[in-house]
């Protein structure tokens, strides 16, 4: 954006408290904090908590919550007796922290911005996506959902790239086990392309290619928005015959050996999404595309 970052002090107390310190006055300030809740998420949520409060103490007039990675956003109903919604959870220790509204992309469901009492703009990573697939020039694409909840995304980006369509049927073992069923739709001596947005375990992923490679697809490829991959998933990935992962910088990862991933920016979106926010400019109109909207 070519604006130079805040000063700010953000350390450590010696029992591993953070501490946050403002060096520069913003009083009447319109101020932004980039803040991707990525492992160690507590940490870097208590991060932007004490930081926000810090810089609404300080007379901020506005502050907003940029977050390319929204955590804990799994749990977004009660699926199971006992359990928590921490996607709501957040959602009001963020506006009782001082955000007065927030800036996120690709959420795991759309209805959590229903969560807030406060403005959310949604973006989206397809744009980022879209350009980059379009220069590999995808032969016979077909777009495949690996799990029903994704067909909306899945459709989204068939439309735009003027492929076909396919959904594996799958059922959950458990947080790290997948057992996928079948393919509903045509992918024999096809390339296909699954859709995603967030990935961890790989296990999805990994299944469902495995049966889409029984089934006939020639090349395969995963397009995830937030690819937070732990040992287990990077383990899954090596093994896997998926023949490129492609995903964003949203969440903070190392370099990943014995996987061709390959990381867009998504930091002139997000730049240009601020600058249309602070000068009261349409979000929306970032995402309209030939051949649909994004959403």
């Amino acid at each position: 954006m070519g604006i130079e970052l805040g000063k700010c002090t953000v350390d450590a107390f010696p029992d591993g408290e953070t501490f946050v310190k403002i060096e520069e006055n913003v009083r009447g300030e319109d101020i932004y904090i980039v803040q991707s809740t990525s492992p160690p998420s507590n940490h870097h949520l208590m991060e932007m908590f004490i930081m926000m409060d810090a810089l609404r103490r300080s007379s901020a007039s506005r502050i907003t919550a940029v977050m390319p990675f929204y955590g804990y956003a799994r749990q977004d109903r009660k699926d199971q007796p006992r359990v928590p919604i921490t996607a709501k959870l957040v959602a009001n220790l963020i506006v009782a922290a001082g955000a007065n509204r927030v800036l996120t992309m690709d959420l795991h469901a759309q209805q959590i911005q229903g969560f807030f009492d406060i403005p959310v703009d949604h973006l989206y990573a397809a744009p980022v996506m879209y350009d980059y697939l379009k220069q590999m020039d995808l032969p016979d694409l077909v777009v495949v959902s690996p799990d029903v909840g994704g067909i909306k995304m899945a459709h989204a980006y068939s439309q735009v790239l003027n492929a076909g369509l396919a959904i594996v049927a799958k059922r959950r073992k458990s947080a790290t086990e997948i057992e996928s069923m079948t393919v509903i739709g045509d992918i024999r001596g096809k390339t296909v392309l699954m859709v995603d947005d967030l990935t961890e375990t790989a296990g999805t992923l990994t299944t469902a290619a495995k049966l889409l490679k029984k089934k006939g697809a020639k090349r395969i490829y995963a397009c995830v928005s937030h690819a937070l991959l732990n040992d287990l998933g990077i383990q899954r990935l090596r093994a896997s015959v998926i023949d490129e992962l492609i995903t964003t910088d949203s969440v903070l990862r190392g370099p990943i050996d014995g996987v061709k991933v390959t990381t867009l920016s998504v930091a002139s979106l997000l730049g240009e999404a601020i600058k249309r926010i602070h000068s009261n400019s349409s979000v929306t109109g970032l995402f309209d595309f030939k051949g649909g909207r994004t959403s």
